[in-house]
């Protein structure tokens, strides 16, 4: 191994160990919680690349052991989607509360709407630019997704008398899952544009089919 090559090595090494150290010195809060987490992994993934994180990068500067991290979170993949479990019981609590008398593709909107209403949007983008962007993270998406799908599916099947893995909820839910990935990433590329604004617009697109359950 080449000098220059060594000296990159621990510039980069210096680097990372600077950035772990003031995470963990500013950042730390009284008690560990998915959040802190979430929060401390976002700054290292967007810093230096999701690849080049290590889960124990994350726990140093977390400010807590390895094995701390493993009770709040199963994998590396799964520390950007933080409390994933609390976002899926919100979306279910939303449509279960959702008028009786409206129609399921106007719940629908109107729950998708309100479980994408964040108050912390830079953080958020940031978020699912990290999700939605990264090679890595794609596989373990999906198993996400599929959680939200099926929130959305039981919905539907409750509503149409059904099964949630009946034709009708599960092109619903898989619909829906579109409409909201394609607003995401017009919003990611568009800061301009208001992230409620293209998911109505989104769902217009295919809202007619949608409004007719």
């Amino acid at each position: 191994m080449s000098v220059t090559c060594v000296a990159h090595n621990m510039a980069s090494s210096a680097q990372m160990e600077g950035v772990v150290h003031v995470a963990s010195r500013v950042g730390r809060r009284p008690s560990t919680n998915q959040d802190h987490i979430t929060d401390v992994a976002l700054e290292l993934f967007t810093t230096h690349g999701f690849d080049e994180v290590s889960v124990d990068d994350v726990a140093k500067a977390a400010g807590i052991a390895r094995r701390t991290l493993f009770r709040y979170y199963p994998s590396k993949n799964a520390i950007p989607w933080g409390d994933f479990d609390a976002y899926l019981n919100h979306m279910r609590q939303l449509l279960d509360d959702a008028d009786p008398t409206a129609g399921v593709g106007e719940a629908l909107r109107t729950a998708l709407l309100a479980f994408n209403e964040f108050d912390d949007k830079d953080r958020h983008r940031r978020r699912m630019r990290l999700i939605l962007k990264t090679d890595a993270l794609q596989a373990h998406s999906m198993t996400m997704y599929a959680g939200w799908r099926a929130v959305v599916a039981e919905y539907v099947a409750r509503r149409r008398g059904e099964q949630p893995d009946g034709l009708v909820p599960q092109t619903a839910a898989w619909t829906l899952l579109g409409v909201a990935l394609t607003a995401y990433e017009q919003w990611l590329g568009d800061e301009s544009v208001s992230l409620a604004r293209l998911l109505g617009d989104s769902f217009d697109v295919v809202g007619r089919g949608l409004t007719e359950l």
